[in-house]
């Protein structure tokens, strides 16, 4: 999806609506697009990627209450891009939370792979917009680790299809966290409670009412 595309497909998907706290998980492109690890790489074949201006242009900033959240998911080498996609999109980073990807026996999991360590962990940057902007009161005992499993890492069938899906942990931490309405953005499948803008969101849905944190269900998208 070309930069111009993506932006105004995101406008007329939102038509004019905003939100209190906004989840992405941004088809990140490193500078070796075509080493093995690469989401572009010819064996993997897995996404489209952006650069890293065409996800700061994206036009989130008009969408936001004026005291929001952003949860950011950023690869660890890309860190400081990270950052930056958040001042852009109108957030201060304040902190983050760590996914420590494990085994089903509760060790690390291994699997990892990186040029100078083998990555057992993701962050998922938090910022915040506005005044009076801190988390919930469930946030402040919420710890900022997440210990689950990748999903579906154990099925090899599904390897390829589950590529970056993020732990559906983290809905249970940011619904008590934060406050809605709810964006997340270039998600797969739909969730009660939530609006949902991707490629792989095939159901994309809009709730017209009121939905609150307990609604928790997730609807994979179909294949």
């Amino acid at each position: 999806m070309a930069e111009q595309d993506a932006n105004t497909d995101l406008r007329n998907f939102l038509n004019g609506d905003k939100f209190g706290t906004v989840m992405a998980d941004p088809p990140w492109r490193f500078t070796n697009r075509t080493g093995k690890i690469a989401p572009e790489h010819k064996r993997l074949a897995r996404y489209p990627t952006m650069s890293l201006d065409e996800i700061c242009e994206l036009p989130v900033a008009e969408h936001l209450q004026d005291t929001a959240h952003c949860y950011l998911w950023v690869p660890n080498a890309l860190l400081p891009d990270g950052l930056r996609v958040l001042e852009a999109w109108g957030f201060e980073y304040k902190s983050h939370i760590i996914w420590e990807k494990i085994r089903k026996d509760g060790g690390p999991d291994g699997r990892g792979v990186g040029f100078y360590f083998r990555n057992v962990t993701e962050m998922l940057l938090f910022g915040t917009r506005g005044k009076n902007a801190r988390t919930l009161q469930p946030g402040r005992r919420q710890v900022n680790v997440i210990q689950a499993p990748e999903p579906d890492g154990d099925m090899i069938k599904t390897r390829k299809r589950e590529h970056s899906r993020k732990p559906d942990e983290q809905y249970e931490v940011i619904e008590s966290c934060s406050w809605g309405p709810y964006l997340e953005l270039f998600g797969r499948g739909v969730r009660d409670g939530w609006t949902v803008w991707g490629n792989q969101a095939d159901l994309d849905y809009k709730p017209t009412w009121k939905t609150y944190s307990y609604n928790s269900s997730v609807t994979t998208a179909a294949e």
